[in-house]
């Protein structure tokens, strides 16, 4: 009875796998049909980085700047490479690839418009969190759990609270020409100060056309609330796509 439970114990099933044992797990043409334990692994970690990029994406991105259309392309970014990286792991591929991959996805540049300093960094971070979630498959829950609120605490520190205080940017064509003389940057706020309402910090002038008396002017402020103005550096009607 004892060389029974010993030899019970010491059962492995890859070995039994190997030499033509006794398995009940179902196949086709070499690939099982279900893994009912690698299945759910991934299902949870799939929620769980789902979770994490909405949260970052939904309340800390979305609150300020308000462009759906980032918001549907990050969350599929999320999902899409969670989903790859997941499956290179489990196929046992070299972390090369892995690495190349996110160098490939890191370097994307839509043709239809530039984007901003603040989208891509909230790109790097999705692709980011998805890739560490779909390659720590042999990590600890509670370990992957610390790494992704490290996370989110450091976007919320340095985004969501008043830490960093929010400076915007606006373009003015400005048509009072004479302000733009060196010397003369006082009466320049000032007068951009009154006729705009913004509490303007710092002005520079750009290019000065004088046959027509207008000149481009950088107006930086500090805006009335934290939302991303999207059309702040537009200067041309051909450029209001939405």
């Amino acid at each position: 009875m004892k060389l029974l439970q010993l030899n019970f114990q010491d059962f492995d099933p890859d070995i039994a796998r190997e030499f033509g044992g006794g398995t009940s797990t179902m196949d086709f043409l070499g690939v099982p049909l279900l893994d009912a334990q690698s299945l759910w692994t991934m299902l949870i970690r799939f929620a769980f980085n789902l979770l994490v990029c909405w949260i970052v994406i939904h309340c800390f991105y979305y609150k300020k700047a308000n462009r759906k259309d980032y918001y549907f392309t990050f969350i599929m970014f999320a999902v899409v490479i969670f989903l790859i990286i997941s499956l290179m792991e489990n196929m046992k591929m070299n972390i090369a690839y892995a690495l190349g991959l996110f160098a490939i996805f890191g370097m994307i540049r839509y043709r239809t418009e530039t984007i901003k300093i603040r989208e891509m960094t909230y790109l790097f971070v999705v692709m980011g969190l998805s890739i560490v979630n779909g390659m720590a498959l042999s990590t600890s829950y509670a370990e992957l759990l610390a790494v992704n609120m490290m996370v989110v605490l450091v976007i919320w520190v340095l985004d969501g609270t008043k830490l960093l205080k929010h400076t915007a940017m606006k373009i003015v064509l400005y048509d009072r020409i004479e302000n733009t003389k060196h010397g003369k940057e006082d009466d320049l706020k000032a007068d951009l100060i009154e006729r705009t309402g913004l509490d303007i910090k710092k002005v520079e002038v750009g290019h000065i056309d004088y046959l027509r008396d207008v000149a481009f002017v950088k107006v930086y402020y500090t805006p009335i609330d934290d939302e991303v103005n999207t059309i702040d550096t537009i200067t041309k009607i051909k450029d209001f796509s939405e």
